[in-house]
């Protein structure tokens, strides 16, 4: 099926100085409101305490579910509404990690019904320790780290055949990363600074088409955990599923535009600027490009339309996650191969 037709020509190059300024504008966006918010907002899956979601037969007001809550030892509680209105439901968060015993239950019921809410019902009670949140904060630090690296030596095997120095590399910064953590270094600042060197090395080295894709990838990271910070929505362990998934999905995009670019080059060797040569790519792929993202996309409305409150921050993030994808696939990763051209001219 072709959507669009063949011969099109869209001078996507051409804007790529906007296209930088947009991207350049969300990052430090993303980055101020993580600054001002002091980081993402850690479900109980990364700060730890307990999470409670409960139900009432009729509307009730949440000041009287404090109320109610303040008569037990919670500790610093916070209550809001969970799904629509007409539900009744509200997710109950306390920094403090309390037993889940069905006595725990009973005494919650109690409490909320004694401040005159009438027929609560506990629908559910999640408990993580302190220690156990911070473990999972640095273990999906670490799974996201490592599927980068993994990435770019898989892109620079597969496009430049770079296969052992790319392999040499990532694990290099691999195995210095997991030593420095013994260290009581902060994992965070470790894993970026992991990350700027080893941009610094593909620059060095001239990995254009693993630094296109990895550049892209970490747009979109940062973008999509940056609009979580903006709308203040909670960061949990879905979500670090989700933006592997953006990943993986993210870096399809960008293979099949960097396969037609390969596959151009060599056609037009020394015939047509490099300029020409990407912008040809990018509206030859565009047909496949819309049609993929597109279906995709419907799929991925429709659970947050329709999936409910548990999994709507998840849909939320891949909804925003996939629309950041393609546009870094054209706006990011390809022109950062005009970039390295432009650089082998000076030298």
């Amino acid at each position: 099926m072709q959507f669009i037709k063949s011969d099109i020509d869209i001078d996507f190059v051409g804007r790529r100085n906007i296209a930088f300024i947009i991207s350049g504008l969300l990052i430090i966006i993303s980055i101020l409101s993580l600054i001002i918010h002091q980081g993402p907002r850690f479900g109980i899956d990364f700060a730890g305490g307990t999470l409670i979601q409960i139900k009432f037969d009729s509307p009730t007001d949440m000041n009287r579910i404090k109320t109610g809550l303040a008569t037990i030892d919670l500790g610093e509680s916070t209550v809001q509404r969970f799904g629509s209105l007409k539900d009744n439901e509200f997710l109950i968060r306390t920094n403090k990690s309390v037993s889940t015993t069905k006595e725990f239950a009973a005494a919650l019921e109690k409490a909320v019904t004694s401040s005159g809410s009438k027929g609560a019902e506990i629908q559910r009670i999640e408990m993580v320790g302190p220690q156990v949140g911070q473990d999972l904060r640095e273990k999906a630090l670490f799974a996201i780290f490592y599927t980068l690296l993994f990435i770019t030596v898989y892109i620079s095997g597969r496009f430049e055949l770079k296969w052992i120095l790319s392999a040499v590399m990532a694990g290099a910064l691999m195995s210095a990363v997991y030593l420095l953590s013994f260290f009581n270094v902060s994992i965070a600042f470790l894993i970026s600074a992991a990350m700027l060197i080893t941009l610094f090395l593909f620059w060095v080295l001239s990995l254009k088409y693993a630094m296109g894709a990895i550049v892209a990838l970490i747009h979109d990271v940062i973008i999509t955990v940056g609009i979580f910070s903006i709308f203040d929505k909670e960061f949990t362990l879905p979500i670090v599923a989700a933006l592997l998934t953006i990943i993986g999905y993210s870096l399809n995009d960008t293979i099949i535009v960097f396969d037609r670019i390969r596959e151009n080059l060599r056609i037009h060797r020394n015939k047509k600027p490099h300029d020409f040569v990407i912008n040809r790519s990018i509206n030859e792929t565009l047909s496949r490009t819309i049609l993929t993202s597109g279906t995709t996309l419907i799929v991925v409305v429709s659970l947050f339309v329709l999936g409910g409150g548990i999994i709507h921050d998840f849909a939320f993030a891949l909804m925003v996650g996939m629309v950041v994808g393609v546009y870094s696939s054209i706006y990011v990763a390809s022109p950062i191969l005009i970039a390295f051209q432009g650089m082998g001219k000076k030298r």
